[in-house]
């Protein structure tokens, strides 16, 4: 028998999600620490239509890396953690697990 997921797992798989398929590679492309909700909104439109995935399923990733301290918001505008720009900066992979790490670390 299968069983569902708790609460926190299915808010980590949400972040992830968020933060591999959308956030990253879009900070990548832009080659900027910025990026506008509008922005954001188009690359998982289009991530998801691309791979199935249904919006719903990235709809609470957005806030819950805001809430991780991953990313910042100003309005309209986020931006990633201080630490990870060096990242950003190589054009590097920044995985979720790699980014957690480096945001929690003080």
């Amino acid at each position: 028998m299968l069983s569902e997921k708790g609460k926190h797992a299915s808010a980590t798989e949400n972040r992830r999600l968020v933060w591999t398929s959308i956030v990253w590679p879009l900070v990548l492309a832009l080659r900027d620490i910025e990026f506008s909700l509008e922005q954001f909104q188009l690359m998982r439109d289009e991530v998801c239509r691309s791979c199935g995935i249904p919006v719903s399923a990235t709809a609470r990733g957005l806030v819950s890396l805001v809430q991780k301290g991953m990313l910042i918001r100003d309005g309209g505008t986020y931006s990633i953690h201080y630490r990870l720009i060096p990242y950003m900066r190589l054009g590097a992979t920044c995985d979720y697990s790699t980014a957690i790490l480096e945001v929690r670390t003080k």
